[in-house]
């Protein structure tokens, strides 16, 4: 519907010239302008042209009478609701009265018209039409605001994943530097300590006992390295795949934390791209994270499968049990970071807890084979 009008308007439709003068007389006014028609046809063109707050309709027209005019205007979806007036003379029967509700009017003025009357129902649907038109344009403003935020929300999650790209790709790089060059490095150095330390003469045994010591704490500090590269990013998943990193951090889980991991992984190794290989291991990462800090758990069953063109991977310990508003919490940032780490696949996350008997998260992304 067309709401840019300031004034509502109103249709007249009558064969009589004086009748059609003496109403747009009486009708016209600064809130509201009237557009005449002499003919059945002419109306129907009118309505085809703009939205009318009301149509007063001479029952009695040449050529398409009034009453199949107002069967035609109610036929069209633009103007199926726009209220219809029939004007009518006295000698009208209730037949015609019947016959003009069936055609879809809503009332009948007789002839000759009280102006005053006519005036009050006109009123009642010209502020109907301004109060609709009113609502169109809040509708219509609403749903280019909630556009706007949708498309910002759009920006901000594309935002988002080009920015976790970055990391990773960031993370890899600096990962490889320093397994490469400082893991060079350290080896170099206790190469060079060790030749050193088998020419050190017999009788220099604290220069000795030295060296020893400065090789062990090199030993340590590479493993520290290769520690400190892993985190950062695994090899194992570039070099094995998602299955073998998910194997290979439950065990160091384990190892660090003293929780016991059951797993149940999938013998074939599967076949999916980097994206979604990252983000499964970065949601698994999280995952146990937060049983280390947070549910004072013993065990953790961890299963992956293939199920209906998606990865499900599944967590389940026995600790405490999250709660149900914590869920759903603006605060809980782990899990609203592994939300939209799945958002750019269509994947989804479901999070179940139980009082006293564990946390359960599922985790689905659909396959993108290579």
């Amino acid at each position: 519907m067309d709401t840019s009008l300031s004034q509502a308007s109103i249709l007249i439709v009558d064969d009589d010239s004086r009748t059609l003068q003496a109403l747009q007389d009486l009708l016209q006014s600064a809130t509201q302008k009237v557009v005449l028609a002499r003919s059945g046809e002419e109306a129907l063109r009118c309505v085809l042209k703009e939205d009318f707050a009301a149509i007063l309709l001479d029952a009695r027209l040449p050529g398409v009478d009034g009453f199949e005019t107002a069967r035609l205007i109610r036929e069209r979806e633009r103007s199926r609701h726009t209220p219809i007036i029939f004007l009518t003379g006295a000698y009208e029967d209730v037949h015609s009265v019947f016959r003009g509700y069936e055609a879809g009017a809503v009332d009948y003025i007789v002839k000759p018209l009280v102006p005053e009357i006519l005036k009050s129902k006109l009123s009642v649907f010209v502020e109907l039409y301004n109060k609709n038109a009113v609502l169109v344009r809040e509708i219509a403003e609403r749903r280019r605001a909630e556009e706007h935020l949708r498309k910002s929300e759009e920006n901000l999650r594309a935002l988002a994943a080009h920015l976790q790209s970055v990391r990773e790709e960031e993370w890899t790089r600096i990962a490889r530097e320093i397994h490469d060059e400082l893991g060079q490095s350290l080896t170099g150095l206790k190469m060079d300590l060790i030749w050193v330390a088998n020419r050190l003469p017999g009788d220099q045994r604290a220069l000795s006992e030295k060296a020893k010591s400065m090789s062990g704490l090199i030993d340590d500090t590479i493993q520290s390295v290769r520690k400190i590269a892993s985190r950062l990013r695994p090899e194992v998943l570039d070099n094995l795949g998602l299955t073998a990193a998910i194997g290979w951090h439950a065990a160091d889980f384990r190892k660090r934390t003293g929780i016991r991991c059951n797993l149940a992984l999938p013998s074939d190794t599967l076949m999916l791209d980097r994206d979604r290989s990252t983000a499964a291991f970065r949601i698994f990462q999280e995952l146990l994270t937060n049983v280390a800090r947070h549910a004072n758990a013993t065990r953790v069953d961890v299963s992956m499968r293939v199920a209906s063109g998606a990865l499900v991977l599944t967590v389940e310990d026995n600790g405490k049990g999250i709660a149900e508003s914590a869920i759903h919490e603006a605060k809980s940032l782990g899990l609203l970071g592994m939300r939209e780490r799945v958002l750019p696949f269509s994947g989804a996350i479901e999070v179940t807890g139980v009082q006293g008997k564990g946390t359960k998260v599922r985790v689905s992304i659909p396959l993108g084979l290579k």
